[in-house]
């Protein structure tokens, strides 16, 4: 759980320190144009450590806890409803937590790429937020506990989690046709397609365990 604790502790801090500082948090936000004409690279890493208030940072970060620990470590005997089993430490040992790591960082660079492909010729576009990363996290989840049930923090009704996943994706595909949102749909959506193939590349075995649970 420590890679967790790590990345809460970053983005909380980085958040908060450029919460109320709209000129030096914009610098930060990831803007396709200024990564593509003026080279502004770490605006594709930096936006991930970046909230637009508390809610926003609060939302990200409390789901980040909940799934990062339950994919890293057995740590959740005591929310009944996430399932312990499988987990990274278990599979690889401290392997594991290099494996985290990557997925999350894999998470934000890949949806950066997304986004900029999509955007680079609007100048006026900008997103911030963690949101990307910790999809891939959440569906990474999803793979490794398809029956597990999951449910909306404010809606008390869960279903399991390989019925929850699509529900999710069609909801963010249709608000990104619909627009006006102002949310980046199209880095929730790669995100959740990263985790997918990252965790399947760390062990195909995820994958086919995934569809065995619906054949046995």
């Amino acid at each position: 759980m420590y890679i967790t604790y790590l990345l809460l502790g970053i983005t909380i801090l980085v958040s908060v320190r450029f919460m109320e500082d709209s000129v030096e948090k914009r610098r930060l936000m990831l803007n396709p144009y200024d990564v593509v004409n003026y080279q502004k690279w770490y605006r594709c890493f930096t936006h991930a450590f970046i909230h637009a208030d508390w809610m926003h940072l609060i939302f990200n970060m409390y789901v980040l806890y909940m799934f990062g620990a339950s994919i890293t470590e057995h740590q959740f005997g005591y929310v009944s409803r996430l399932s312990l089993e499988p987990a990274l430490i278990a599979d690889f040992g401290a392997e594991g937590y290099l494996y985290f790591g990557c997925l999350y960082v894999g998470a934000i660079l890949f949806t950066s790429t997304i986004s900029i492909f999509r955007h680079r010729e609007n100048m006026h576009y900008n997103s911030l937020g963690a949101s990307g990363a910790v999809m891939a996290v959440v569906f990474g989840y999803i793979l490794l506990n398809p029956t597990a049930e999951l449910g909306l923090i404010f809606l008390p009704i869960y279903v399991p989690a390989y019925i929850f996943g699509p529900i999710i994706l069609i909801a963010e595909v249709l608000l990104s046709r619909r627009g006006g949102t102002g949310i980046a749909h199209d880095a929730h959506i790669a995100g959740a397609v990263f985790g997918i193939i990252f965790m399947t590349i760390v062990d195909y075995n995820y994958l086919l365990d995934f569809f065995k649970q619906f054949t046995s």
